[in-house]
């Protein structure tokens, strides 16, 4: 069965009947083990994310991405900023839940790059105080053309079942915009918004083992790179072009806050005459008849040495000194600049589990964001990204919680 959410993706659903099942599962057992890699942190952790880099670039929702963050959850974060609350938007999830790899050796977290599709097999993982209702094991696969597979091996128990008080539970996609909220909102310096502009959510009943899914995404407007393609496509509907930026967009893409700051709406309204004007028929013979060649005169001049001129011209001192001054002053703010950048990655890189300062997170419905707000809530679900300058014990890394 095939459906579609209007926009972005559409998706086939396969049951353990279907012979597209088996095709679509990727079983790992059968690579060499050069070729697939079991991530030492995740697969002895809870509530722990790792970014890992992709050998390719994979188009999500129009926006080509080279590093994902996987998470002991069941799901992926695509955002390009990570929080505490990866759970909320952004994701790629075949069955996020509240999975522990950490409570059994047999359950791992692995993946595999072969330079055209991306697996992540989340394999034998069990949920947190639910260990004896037995292990789930599943996979998403992202292929470099922008498909993605979620399949599924082993569903001990029905996936509506599951418990979402303390993490919850999502089958689907999920992408967002990040904005910063009008002066007249700003109570709190630098606070920034999280639109999700669009989801696909997946039946929860439809999950059972050896099922799957298949989503294709389709054109968006970020994928033309000319007016004429922007705005002419059959492909895509609703595409403005913004000639300031060179972009194709519908305004509602990751790139939003730039497509406002450089009022891209307005220019988005004009036509591709606008930027490129068609001259009239004849003007630019009238041109060439008003603009005679140079005469001999002229020409005779033009092989004049310049530096005639410039020996018989005094120096000019008062330019040169406001020349130098505006030198000294560039230097001086590329030098501040490059003093706070240095600052700045020393602190990231020195608190790693910082979360930035994201306040709101709000959901787009229909042609507007409802005030839904996340302000943590408790850190039921929040999780901390796992880096490589951590404290080691025993095999993984520990990672502060705010629980």
């Amino acid at each position: 069965m095939k459906e579609d959410s209007q926009r972005y993706y559409t998706w086939q659903s396969f049951g353990p009947t279907d012979r597209q099942t088996e095709d679509l599962w990727v079983n790992l057992n059968t690579l060499h083990e050069s070729q697939v890699q079991i991530h030492g942190i995740l697969s002895n952790a809870h509530r722990q994310a790792a970014r890992v880099a992709l050998s390719f670039d994979f188009p999500f929702y129009g926006h080509h991405l080279r590093q994902i963050i996987i998470a002991t959850g069941g799901f992926i974060f695509m955002g390009e900023i990570t929080h505490r609350m990866l759970t909320a938007t952004q994701y790629i999830a075949p069955l996020m839940a509240n999975f522990d790899p950490s409570f059994s050796k047999n359950s791992t977290v692995r993946y595999s790059d072969n330079g055209n599709l991306f697996v992540v097999q989340w394999d034998k993982v069990q949920l947190k105080e639910r260990e004896a209702e037995g292990p789930f094991t599943f996979q998403a696969i992202l292929h470099s053309n922008g498909t993605i597979v979620f399949n599924y091996r082993d569903i001990p128990i029905p996936v509506e079942k599951m418990n979402s008080t303390e993490h919850p539970v999502k089958v689907g996609l999920s992408d967002a915009f990040m904005a910063v909220l009008p002066p007249s909102q700003l109570s709190e310096a630098n606070r920034q918004t999280i639109y999700e502009y669009h989801r696909v959510e997946i039946n929860l009943t439809k999950i059972v083992g050896r099922s799957a899914f298949e989503f294709t995404p389709l054109p968006t407007c970020l994928q033309h790179t000319s007016c004429d393609l922007c705005l002419t496509s059959n492909l895509t509907t609703g595409c403005g072009w913004c000639n300031t930026l060179q972009r194709c967009s519908d305004g509602i893409d990751r790139h939003r806050q730039e497509w406002l700051d450089y009022n891209c709406p307005e220019e988005a309204k004009g036509t591709c005459e606008d930027y490129n004007p068609v001259l009239p028929e004849g003007s630019m013979s009238s041109f060439n008849q008003s603009s005679p060649g140079p005469t001999s005169s002229s020409a005779v001049m033009d092989n004049q040495p310049v530096t005639k001129d410039l020996e018989t011209s005094p120096p000019d001192h008062k330019g040169i000194t406001e020349n130098t001054a505006i030198i000294a002053g560039v230097v001086a703010a590329l030098v501040v600049l490059v003093v706070l950048t240095l600052l700045a990655v020393y602190y990231i890189n020195t608190h790693p589990t910082v979360a930035p300062p994201f306040y709101l997170m709000q959901r787009r419905t229909n042609n507007y964001w409802p005030s839904m707000k996340f302000r943590n809530q408790g850190c039921h679900s929040s999780y901390a990204e796992v880096e490589l300058g951590g404290h080691e014990k025993e095999g993984f890394i520990e990672a502060e919680q705010c629980c």
